[in-house]
């Protein structure tokens, strides 16, 4: 009788509570868990969507200053090519690289012309299939000539807006398709500046 006792008390005793050192190392994976997928996640954005862009020059001034933190969407350009107009960032070509840039080092300037576009500077004037080009977001009209080229398949030709003094196109060629990065979209700094481009 006092052990069949003995027996309904111990099952009737509070189960045992995990201590607490489990209970820090169970919060803590979940937290390590959280991380992981927050960088993967900031990983996969940056090579596949988006990605910020600190602007080091003046070539594209007025339109961007040396300061200024943009955004650069990667997407568009999976569904179509990059436009007349468009401000691309791109990896230097091979010809840059030969004169020391780095292939890490991004560069930023606007589309001019696209494959089969006829280009010519003459007289500070930038001309497309013969048209003349209405720019009212250079800072100066160019002081040099550039003769008439075709630009060919899976190339573009860019210039910076800041155009006499704009390491781009009329210096080194055309810019091949596959270094474009992605195209500028929103400044995000400064904020007295933020907005579109």
């Amino acid at each position: 009788m006092t052990q069949e006792k003995n027996l309904k008390e111990t099952k009737s005793e509070p189960k045992i509570q995990p201590p607490e050192k489990s209970q820090f190392w169970k919060s803590t994976w979940e937290n390590v868990q959280i991380v992981i997928i927050a960088l993967v996640l900031a990983f996969a954005i940056r090579a596949y969507i988006a990605e910020p862009r600190y602007i080091p020059s003046d070539s594209m001034f007025p339109t961007l200053e040396t300061g200024d933190r943009l955004v650069v969407e990667k997407v568009s350009y999976r569904f179509h090519p990059p436009q007349s107009g468009d401000i691309v960032v791109f990896e230097p070509p091979q010809v840059l690289q030969q004169q020391g840039y780095d292939q890490g080092q991004a560069f930023i300037k606007r589309v001019i012309g696209t494959p089969g576009h006829i280009i010519a500077v003459q007289q500070g004037v930038v001309y497309i299939d013969d048209q003349p080009l209405k720019e009212d977001y250079i800072f100066e009209p160019p002081h040099y000539n550039l003769l008439p080229v075709k630009v060919p398949e899976g190339k573009l030709l860019v210039m910076g807006d800041n155009r006499n003094n704009s390491n781009d196109s009329h210096v080194w060629g055309f810019l091949p398709e596959t270094n474009v990065i992605g195209r500028a979209v929103w400044r995000f700094w400064p904020l007295n500046r933020l907005g579109t481009i």
